[in-house]
């Protein structure tokens, strides 16, 4: 199995190794310590908190194993992709929706920094992918459910 490169600015990558770092150094410990509490507690077949707490720990395992993917197959954005005038990821990209006149402001990110609720898109999203290689007033057609977005590229920035 060959795994996929992942899209990520700078920040991005800080950020997921930080939780990284988070989870393999405070929060193993605290799951092993709420095991090794369980577990005194005596006869396991019956002990809700010792299977909660391996849940828990078999929770906290896979999230470390996505993390050391994610870290291991990151691509970083460079400044030199992010300088050319274009939308790329890790940049902003205000648009004018053709139609209602309104303004927004995206960044586009990598699949695993999308956060919509932050304004932070992915670059493979319907939106993203239709605005990435844009420059100022071109214009992008975003294919909707309930029809055609049309956007026009106001201003990149960092």
């Amino acid at each position: 199995m060959t795994d996929e490169k992942i899209l990520l600015t700078r920040e991005g990558l800080d950020k997921i190794k930080l939780e990284y770092d988070e989870l393999v150094s405070i929060r193993r410990a605290e799951v092993a310590d709420k095991i090794r509490e369980a577990r005194s507690y005596g006869d396991l077949s019956e002990n809700a908190e010792y299977d909660a707490a391996k849940e828990e720990q078999a929770e906290l395992e896979e999230r470390i194993h996505k993390l050391e993917t994610t870290i291991r197959n990151a691509v970083i954005v460079s400044e030199e992709e992010m300088s050319k005038g274009t939308v790329n990821i890790g940049l902003s990209v205000k648009v004018k929706d053709l139609d209602s006149g309104d303004e927004e402001i995206f960044t586009l990110v990598g699949s695993t920094e999308a956060d919509p609720f932050e304004g932070k898109i992915s670059n493979m999203s319907a939106v993203g992918s239709a605005l990435m290689g844009k420059a100022v007033g071109d214009e992008a057609e975003v294919q909707i459910p309930d029809g055609v977005i049309r956007y026009k590229v106001l201003e990149v920035s960092k």
